[in-house]
């Protein structure tokens, strides 16, 4: 704060030849006591309880209220103040908006100000407001940049789980649908394994059946040959003829034709006339065939 009730006592002198009675007077003095005494609070009440307002009360006002912190309401009370040093009060003016924060009312203020008269302290504090406001500035930048970071990390972080969320999904119909096709393979392979049953016992009944009828016609064809082979037998044993004593060629065992040619029944008929007319005489070994008047050469001549 600059330059507040320099001189205070000849200050309160002059105002109370100005603008104010004995009553005032005694206000007055309470007010400034207050105020030195850092009770910036009461000091501003006693001012406020002054019936009569001018500009220089309401700048005291002011100067209390700023010391008492209470920024919004000393603005109001300098500018209310206008017709004491315009460059001093819109410095204050400035002060105030200061410690509110508000730098760009601040630098206008104190702009303001250095055009009704340069000052060193406005000055400063010009530069010290420009100064915190491009510090605020970069700091504003900073912060939106870092938003805008965590606005993009939020949503990259959003769309990593839309993301795995739907990745999860797949997994889960993909595993799903895995499982219901494994089922299904189960099932058919089930179903092809009872089929295969099926089918390898009704191949065995067949080939069971098969084998039995087959030992079944085999046990036919045997029966039927062993009946067979003792007809036959018995009908050869029926047909041999009576071996003759002393007769070798039957003794050996020599198949006999069943069916005779015509031929062979006349050989056989002269051979019987031979052996008759010989009388019993052993028969000849070899004979040629009779009717051709030549005989055959030997390798055509063959035994009966």
């Amino acid at each position: 704060m600059k330059k507040f009730m320099t001189l205070a006592a000849i200050y309160y002198l002059l105002s109370t030849i100005l603008y104010a009675g004995i009553t005032d007077f005694k206000t007055i003095d309470a007010a400034t006591k207050a105020y030195e005494q850092k009770a910036y609070n009461k000091s501003a009440s006693l001012l406020r309880s002054l019936k009569k307002e001018s500009p220089q009360k309401a700048y005291d006002l002011g100067n209390a209220l700023y010391k008492a912190k209470r920024y919004k309401e000393a603005i109001k009370a300098y500018e209310n103040a206008k017709g004491v040093d315009e460059a001093q009060r819109l410095h204050n003016i400035g002060n105030s908006y200061f410690m509110q924060n508000k730098l760009g009312e601040a630098i206008k203020s104190y702009e303001e100000a250095l055009k009704i008269r340069e000052d060193a302290d406005t000055k400063y504090n010009l530069e010290l407001a420009k100064k915190k406001k491009e510090q605020q500035k970069k700091k504003q930048q900073q912060k939106n940049k870092q938003n805008k970071q965590n606005q993009n990390q939020k949503k990259n972080d959003q769309q990593k789980k839309q993301n795995q969320d739907q990745k999860n999904k797949q997994n889960k119909d993909q595993k799903k649908n895995d499982q219901k096709k494994n089922d299904q393979q189960n099932k058919q392979e089930k179903n092809k394994n009872g089929q295969k049953k099926q089918d390898d016992k009704q191949k065995g009944q067949e080939k069971k059946k098969k084998s039995d009828q087959q030992k079944e016609g085999d046990k036919k064809k045997e029966d039927q040959k062993k009946k067979g082979d003792k007809s036959k037998s018995g009908e050869q044993k029926e047909k041999k003829p009576q071996d003759k004593k002393g007769d070798k060629s039957s003794a050996a065992g020599t198949p006999k034709k069943q069916k005779m040619s015509r031929e062979e029944k006349l050989k056989q008929a002269e051979l019987k006339r031979l052996l008759k007319k010989m009388g019993g005489k052993k028969a000849p070994t070899m004979m040629y065939q009779m009717g051709s008047g030549k005989p055959k050469r030997q390798e055509d001549i063959k035994p009966w």
